[in-house]
């Protein structure tokens, strides 16, 4: 499954990259899964995708929990609780 990525303020300086496109494995079927299998790429992904560090999260440019369900293609982002324009 390809999954759209986007990433905001802080997390997006901490890892360098505002979007990209990734391949996700067949068992990675939420958006909490998908963080847990970015943040296993390691250093700066760990980082900014740590489970206690504080983040919003919106699947299709909706707001969304760890629960929501990915589909092929969808866009998911990931952004911490406040943000600056």
């Amino acid at each position: 499954m390809d999954i759209n990525l986007r990433f905001f303020a802080s997390v997006r300086e901490t890892l360098g990259v505002s979007q990209e496109t990734a391949s996700v494995p067949a068992g990675v079927v939420t958006v909490g899964a998908l963080r847990t299998h970015l943040a296993l790429r390691g250093g700066n992904w760990a980082e900014a995708l740590a489970p206690e560090r504080a983040l919003r999260m919106a699947y299709n440019q909706v707001m969304c929990n760890a629960d929501t369900a990915l589909t092929d293609g969808c866009e998911v982002a990931f952004f911490p609780p406040v943000t600056g324009g």
